[in-house]
């Protein structure tokens, strides 16, 4: 007899970002993106914010948790990409947006994603991280 899997995923929990500057990195989550600072624990460098239902953690480079997160990862980045998904995605507005703020903007492309297939655009954060915003699902998949 199989047994059902117990484990049944629903959505992106965390992302944990390496930083090598957290000011940099605050300025680009918080002030570019939007994220919002719900958590805060200085005595490891660890800075935690609010993606809708998500969080994504960014660890100093320079604290505690980054030092040792770094000795076992390098130099190299820590992750390939993640994806937000968007309430909405107005191509024009959002790309007029961050590229006044510095930030190179990729081709749209419809991808698939958690509930199903739509335009997403790449970009990277301060530390080179990719970073997938993603708009809302042209066909549903959930």
């Amino acid at each position: 007899m199989v047994k059902k899997n117990p484990i049944q995923v629903r959505c992106l929990d965390h992302v944990v970002v390496i930083s090598s500057d957290i000011i940099k990195s605050l300025e680009f989550y918080c002030d570019i993106l939007g994220l919002m600072e719900e958590r805060r624990l200085d005595s490891y460098g660890l800075i935690q914010l609010r993606a809708g239902s998500s969080i994504v953690d960014i660890i100093d480079r320079k604290g505690s948790l980054g030092q040792s997160s770094a000795q076992s990862i390098g130099e190299r980045k820590n992750i390939d990409h993640f994806a937000l998904e968007l309430e909405t995605f107005e191509e024009q507005e959002m790309r007029d947006y961050l590229e006044k703020n510095g930030v190179t903007v990729g081709k749209v492309a419809v991808r698939y994603g958690a509930r199903g297939f739509g335009s997403s655009l790449y970009i990277n954060d301060p530390d080179g991280n990719v970073v997938e915003l993603k708009g809302p699902p042209v066909s549903e998949v959930l």
